[in-house]
């Protein structure tokens, strides 16, 4: 991790000098990984750039699983991109059991990562598009893209923003196509693991009566489905080879691990999340401590 240098200019006492420190040394720092994406555009020096466009990932899980949740933390606490605010919450239908309340209330309290839908919990009951239609009323602020992602699917953040960057803020919808050999992203929809769609398409999603008298059925298909009856989305983009199934999970949809991945499907067991994050050697900026010995 590239360290900071603190400069410190005649103050007028040592008090805040001191208060100074303490300032510094309490922020956190995360510093984004060097690896860029070939697929989209390459980026050889983001150091100087500010945030140019922001980013909402709703990873879809259910309220009891919580292992994967503090999991998910991990890994995308890890990442950041310099060219994109990227915010990552975990999203889920209105809460069933005692124990939900408590263990969730305390990950909101420590976090402040969860949003709780007015739904009951499914997969292809309405939740995706109670999940987009409910966002310009219960967000604080909008964003220029909002995602749909599952809980099995690893996101690289940096190459991820990479390729959002060049594309329209507006109108466009982005991920991998279904069926899988095909390479028109208007035929036909883009996979669940994890598409995006533009803020104007989240506002329209909240208002149309399409959407909203068409919720049941295999959630990222219908979205495709309600995008082309409103003759939206007229800004489309697949990024194959760059999002996949895990190698082996599905012979359509999958093939081997590859540098420039931005997103892995189908990490169902645990020795296929270590397949992959020992692939792209995500503890490379693990400093030495003598601490630990890893």
């Amino acid at each position: 991790m590239r360290k900071k240098k603190l400069i410190l200019v005649a103050f007028p006492s040592l008090a805040v000098v001191l208060f100074i420190f303490i300032i510094f040394f309490s922020i956190r720092l995360k510093s984004p990984s060097s690896t860029a994406t070939k697929s989209i555009i390459i980026l050889q020096d983001t150091s100087h750039l500010e945030s140019q466009f922001s980013l909402l990932i709703g990873i879809l899980t259910r309220p009891d699983n919580y292992e994967r949740r503090h999991f998910l933390r991990l890994i995308y606490g890890i990442q950041s991109s310099p060219i994109a605010k990227i915010d990552v919450k975990f999203v889920f239908c209105k809460l069933t059991k005692p124990e939900q309340r408590t263990y969730v209330a305390l990950e909101i309290m420590r976090f402040r990562d969860i949003i709780i839908l007015n739904c009951t919990e499914n997969m292809n009951s309405g939740k995706t598009y109670a999940y987009f239609s409910s966002l310009p009323r219960i967000l604080p602020q909008h964003y220029d893209y909002v995602m749909k992602a599952d809980d099995d699917v690893f996101l690289r953040l940096v190459p991820l923003a990479l390729s959002l960057q060049p594309l329209p803020r507006s109108d466009m919808y982005y991920g991998f196509v279904i069926p899988c050999p095909s390479m028109n992203p208007f035929v036909h929809y883009m996979s669940g693991m994890g598409f995006i769609l533009s803020w104007d398409l989240v506002q329209w999603i909240a208002v149309s009566d399409i959407p909203a008298n068409d919720t049941f059925g295999p959630e990222d298909k219908l979205v495709g489905k309600w995008l082309d009856m409103g003759k939206k989305a007229m800004n489309r983009f697949s990024n194959k080879p760059a999002m996949y199934d895990y190698p082996g999970t599905n012979s359509r949809c999958s093939h081997d691990l590859i540098p420039d991945t931005i997103a892995v499907h189908r990490l169902k067991k645990w020795e296929q999340w270590f397949h992959v994050l020992s692939f792209f050697n995500v503890t490379e900026e693990l400093e030495k401590s003598n601490l630990y010995s890893v």
